[in-house]
């Protein structure tokens, strides 16, 4: 495919995904890119702009505004990572997040069916979304696994186990994954292991688990959703968890968000997520390589 044609549906989906918000009364907002920390992540590097950073995400403004009463937001926007290069990644990337208050992680599944259906209704010609000359359709009954099941059912493994041996990630990416792949609908991964909560709430029923979810699509992960912590002392303890796994990895540690811990007990029980824009471009043009749906590679700067 061309890629004037690409940069033409690529706008044609930033337009729906517009629409699709407004229409259900979100309010699109714009928050700085320049931020003195980021949320402290094991694997993330922020990019940085001495004396700041670029965000990674721009998730701790948007809760901030959470906090302050906004409770239907979203940002289409552009995020910068370290070192992130491959057919998937790029280091500099567009990511589309949305926050709703009175909410949970049940609540963002739902946005997520919606959103891919008229994505895919109003972008593609079949109404189905394309990955390696498979079709993924959004309109059909999705299936949603939790990932202790998913760990059990296409590893033979213990999902809990996995997150406190180190492994995790090694499973999830060599056999989990490859198996979302061969589903011909969406699929949402839920109730990541606690340890993996990230600004996520631990289960009420369940405390070995968290509501976390993750979406795939013909096995490319799309988006990640929580039912959003909003207790600043857990908060604060995971983030120096963060930082003491980076500096046992030999990684620098990064500076606390420090006026989001101080705001985040006025936030209300919400939910939040971040979704790859440009790995729903690629699942909607059907492009095997993240390249293929932006305006310029860094290669060709």
């Amino acid at each position: 495919m061309f890629k004037k044609n690409t940069l033409h549906i690529r706008a044609r989906v930033i337009q729906t995904i517009r629409d699709f918000f407004n229409e259900r009364g979100f309010l699109e907002i714009e928050t700085p890119s320049l931020i003195p920390a980021n949320a402290p992540e094991e694997n993330i590097d922020p990019v940085s702009a001495l004396p700041w950073q670029l965000q990674t995400s721009p998730e701790i403004c948007m809760k901030r505004m959470l906090c302050r009463g906004y409770d239907r937001i979203f940002q289409i926007c552009r995020c910068w990572r370290a070192d992130e290069r491959g057919l998937r990644h790029l280091s500099e990337f567009s990511m589309l997040e949305w926050y709703r208050s009175n909410s949970d992680y049940n609540d963002l599944m739902d946005d997520c069916i919606a959103l891919l259906q008229k994505v895919a209704a109003n972008c593609t010609e079949d109404h189905f979304f394309h990955q390696k000359d498979r079709k993924i359709n959004p309109q059909d009954v999705w299936h949603k696994i939790s990932v202790q099941e998913a760990f059990s059912r296409f590893a033979e493994a213990d999902a809990l186990e996995s997150s406190q041996n180190g492994l995790f990630d090694e499973v999830l990416t060599s056999l989990v994954e490859p198996a979302l792949a061969n589903f011909d609908t969406p699929v949402i991964l839920t109730d990541y292991p606690a340890k993996l909560a990230a600004l996520s709430k631990i289960k009420q029923d369940n405390p070995d688990f968290a509501e976390r979810f993750e979406l795939y699509a013909g096995g490319l992960e799309l988006a990640n959703g929580f039912s959003e912590l909003t207790d600043p002392v857990e908060q604060r303890r995971r983030f120096e968890e963060a930082n003491e796994i980076r500096h046992r990895c030999g990684r620098t540690e990064l500076p606390l968000p420090e006026p989001f811990l101080a705001e985040l007990s006025a936030m209300p029980e919400s939910a939040g997520i971040a979704l790859g824009l440009d790995r729903l471009v690629m699942l909607t043009v059907g492009a095997e390589s993240i390249d293929q749906v932006v305006a310029f590679s860094p290669e060709s700067l």
